[in-house]
């Protein structure tokens, strides 16, 4: 599977940004996609999932009552300086029960390439 990842850029505080992940290849063999952004010198934190063949979500605290995630993408409102980061996403062919078993970034097999997101007035 590869992803490729748009969408990233330059926004104000308080807008919105909608990032998007392309999947091509075996995407039949997809369960679930996650999205994680890394801080400098920092772990990957996770910020929301879906299920792939269910559309069931779960959102990190990052993104709870402010994010929409979809097989489509990733839209984050209300932007604050203390968003700006790396955005990843992620997709798992694995099988692991509930949708709770992927809220780790270690659950994940194949990553995009990273979509730069700056909150800046």
């Amino acid at each position: 599977v590869q992803l490729v990842e748009s969408g990233g850029g330059l926004v104000r505080p308080g807008e919105s940004l909608r990032l998007s992940c392309a999947a091509s290849g075996r995407t039949e063999d997809i369960t679930t996609m996650g999205w994680f952004r890394q801080f400098p010198g920092t772990e990957r934190e996770f910020v929301a999932l879906v299920s792939w063949r269910d559309g069931a979500t779960i959102y990190g605290y990052v993104a709870k009552f402010r994010s929409i995630v979809s097989r489509d993408g990733l839209t984050m409102n209300s932007l604050k300086p203390d968003d700006t980061a790396v955005y990843f996403c992620a997709v798992s062919t694995r099988n692991l029960g509930g949708l709770r078993s992927y809220v780790n970034e270690n659950a994940f097999d194949y990553w995009g390439q990273g979509a730069q997101v700056t909150v800046s007035s």
